[in-house]
């Protein structure tokens, strides 16, 4: 393959890359607590040519994603349910398949008086137990996750860190879990929990939308540059046939 149409090839597959991190993030911008998912640039250099020093045939590929966790807004919902945190770290559920991390404090009491997310995975409190209230009367959530109900103490949400957020890898939504033991999670510190508040997704809708256009317009500009390249190797063999004939 030549090079025009190798750099024309790497460069419209990291294209495609890109749309796909930036559909997930136009698709959850609306989701709480969502975290964005930004690329990494990396040079292609196309085999061919790596021994020449002047040969042209460049081109940026997605080498990997990263998450962004920085902080959203903070907006008041008046829910006694919705919580928020400002600061770094997690809310903690219980995922089908073991804890999952999330951002997202959209919780509403189920049917038995379990505080759960909006999938039902119950909230974890410290001590890997799960908040019990009674029906009727609202909650009282403070400021450093000390959860009562009527005056008495219920527990304390399990709120956890991670020293290298970026170790996590997404779950469905605005989720996450560890991967392995090599870093376990740990007791956030300098994080307050704002009840009756959620925090927004950090993908903000306006910027993908015009990342998605920009990407769009050098997708087609790259189309055309294959398009050359194909039909200038298709005359290079017509040229050659005529000669051989």
């Amino acid at each position: 393959m030549d090079t025009l149409t190798t750099a024309a090839a790497s460069g419209l597959q990291s294209r495609m890359d890109a749309m796909d991190l930036l559909a997930n993030n136009l698709a959850n911008s609306s989701t709480s607590g969502f975290k964005a998912d930004r690329e990494f640039y990396s040079t292609y250099l196309a085999p061919e040519i790596s021994g020449d020093p002047n040969a042209v045939g460049e081109s940026p590929v997605v080498q990997k994603q990263w998450t962004d966790f920085a902080q959203s807004t903070i907006t008041p919902t008046g829910s006694s349910t919705d919580l928020a945190l400002s600061g770094p770290g997690f809310f903690s559920v219980n995922g089908p398949n073991g804890p999952l991390y999330t951002r997202n404090g959209n919780f509403h009491l189920s049917s038995q008086g379990t505080l759960v997310s909006a999938e039902g995975y119950p909230v974890r409190l410290t001590g890997n137990q799960t908040l019990q209230v009674a029906p009727g009367a609202p909650i009282q959530v403070g400021a450093d996750g000390q959860v009562s109900q009527n005056g008495n103490v219920l527990g304390q949400l399990e709120l956890t860190n991670f020293k290298d957020p970026s170790v996590l890898t997404k779950a469905a939504g605005a989720y996450f879990q560890n991967p392995g033991p090599q870093s376990g999670p740990s007791p956030v510190t300098n994080t307050t929990v704002q009840q009756g508040a959620l925090e927004s997704s950090n993908a903000a809708p306006t910027e993908a939308a015009a990342r998605m256009v920009s990407l769009l317009r050098n997708f087609e500009m790259l189309q055309r540059a294959a398009k050359i390249g194909n039909e200038m190797n298709q005359e290079a063999i017509e040229q050659v046939a005529k000669v051989g004939s």
